[in-house]
């Protein structure tokens, strides 16, 4: 209740909460808590639980929490995806990254494109539904949860982080160039009633500036770290910040990822891509002195914690992270679900039938691995003398299986990306048809669930294969990695060591 006169303005009345909101909130959050640790128990991913626990809190079902609620919730859930990006962005082995690219790049185009080529030849060729509708639901479901991604390989298992391995930067690196492929395709989805009622809007700007904001991004951000930021830090901050430990990392990693995300906002990229590239540009600032050599003369893992910035984030935003606004986060997911209007004859044929095909999309992503593998084989064989041993590219190939379907499989959720699509096809275009859209929301609910059981499963199965595995699982380091050397690999070798000792 607001109050205020002339003298003292406006002011919100305290008063003691409702016991009834009380219990609501304790509940809700008590059963976020039970139904992760029950879903990861039966489905081997936890997620699952806190959507359905969404579901029934939020407006889909029993609209439990107020309408007010639901939307701090989501705005606090959406902070709680922006650190799990950026805390992959602290931790992505940028070595692989840089090895890998080109490999990465043909998982995102393959897992962008097939889903929008499905989505015409069964929506539009098949179901008689627009071209703009197959486009637009093709679009939703070309995309790839990032927060999904992050959160399965990382719960997967508590003796191996699968993000510091070959295949697991392959997957991370593909699903950041989906949101950014995703992001272009929302502009022009955004700006399609525009475009309709002003046959002067600018095609060409709507998709051009999304691209151009994040390849300057991508650009500019290890350029920065390279001969500015990286040798200022060292030369007059670092040392100074020493003393203060932790509150000195925890600020200047508030500053940097606030100012990455204020950019990415404005110019029109992606707030998770700018999530990312903040964390990787702070894993580069530090010298040498803050990595393994800092934990001998310190004496200790908690001193090395202190200096690190991975170390700061466990210490300060972990827990907050892990038990509050992550499941706040896939609630939100839960929320935006029209559960109700799913169920009907039609609805539910076509949509399990689309979803079957929309998981096949992603799956084929996985085919990158043995196809690379191959084509490695083949040019080893030629460069090879004629008395070594040979592997042919059959047994190549057979050899990835497991680090190809690992791949696949984590591509399949769709998540938070396909329900904001799909939402602002219907709600901002006069072009989605409802029954389009539930269709849409069929399969991006759908692949939501199967892609973390089918990863929990896969790994729980082959997972310490696949952590072994010499051509795509944990690789060893190189003495000194840097940011830049992603964008400069010919500078690399004269860049700071990012293998801190902060990390796990």
């Amino acid at each position: 209740m607001a109050a205020g006169g002339d003298a003292d303005g406006v002011f919100l009345a305290y008063h003691e909460p409702d016991i009834i909101n009380i219990l609501t909130l304790i509940s809700f959050f008590l059963l976020l808590a039970l139904s992760d640790w029950l879903a990861d128990k039966i489905f081997r991913a936890g997620l699952i639980g806190q959507i359905i626990i969404g579901l029934i809190y939020g407006a889909p079902l029993a609209d439990i929490l107020e309408v007010n609620w639901q939307e701090t919730f989501l705005v606090l859930g959406y902070v709680g995806l922006l650190l799990i990006i950026f805390e992959g962005g602290l931790t992505i082995r940028l070595d692989l990254l840089r090895q890998n690219f080109l490999l990465s790049i043909a998982a995102a185009l393959l897992g962008v494109l097939t889903p929008i080529a499905l989505s015409f030849a069964l929506l539009y060729a098949g179901f008689g539904h627009a071209p703009l509708e197959a486009f637009i639901v093709g679009t939703a479901l070309c995309s790839t949860s990032l927060g999904t991604t992050f959160v399965v390989i990382n719960s997967a298992s508590k003796d191996t982080d699968y993000s510091q391995t070959r295949i697991g930067t392959v997957l991370i690196s593909a699903a950041v160039l989906d949101d950014v492929c995703g992001l272009v395709l929302v502009s022009v989805i955004h700006q399609l009633r525009g475009i309709a009622e002003d046959g002067d809007a600018s095609l060409g700007w709507i998709i051009g500036r999304p691209i151009l904001a994040s390849g300057l991004l991508a650009l500019l951000t290890p350029l920065i770290a390279k001969f500015v930021a990286g040798p200022l830090f060292r030369r007059f901050l670092e040392k100074s910040l020493v003393k203060f430990k932790h509150i000195s990392n925890i600020l200047l990693m508030t500053v940097v990822m606030c100012a990455f995300l204020a950019i990415s906002a404005f110019a029109g990229a992606s707030m998770l891509f700018g999530a990312f590239l903040a964390g990787a540009f702070l894993s580069s600032l530090p010298s040498k002195e803050r990595g393994p050599a800092a934990a001998q003369r310190d004496d200790g893992l908690e001193e090395t914690r202190i200096v690190t910035f991975v170390g700061t984030f466990e210490h300060y935003l972990s827990d907050p992270q892990r038990f509050i606004l992550q499941p706040l986060f896939f609630a939100s997911i839960g929320f935006a679900i029209p559960f109700v209007e799913l169920w009907t004859k039609e609805v539910i044929w076509k949509g399990v039938v689309f979803t079957i095909l929309m998981v096949f999309s992603k799956l084929v992503v996985g085919l990158v691995i043995p196809v690379w593998d191959m084509i490695s084989a083949v040019r080893s064989s030629k460069s090879a003398p004629p008395a070594s041993d040979k592997i042919s590219a059959r047994k190549a190939a057979i050899a990835s299986w497991a680090p190809a379907t690992l791949l696949g499989t984590a591509m399949v959720a769709r998540g938070e990306i396909g329900l904001l699509i799909i939402q602002i096809g219907l709600n901002e275009t006069p072009f989605l048809t409802r029954k389009a859209f539930v269709i849409g929301v069929w399969a991006v609910v759908l692949n939501t669930i199967i892609g973390p059981v089918s990863v929990g499963v896969l790994l729980k199965k082959v997972g310490s294969r696949i952590a072994s595995d010499k051509a795509w699982g944990i690789q060893s380091k190189p003495q000194e990695i840097d940011f830049e050397s992603v964008i400069l690999p010919e500078q690399s070798s004269q860049g700071p060591t990012r293998s801190g000792g902060g990390r796990k």
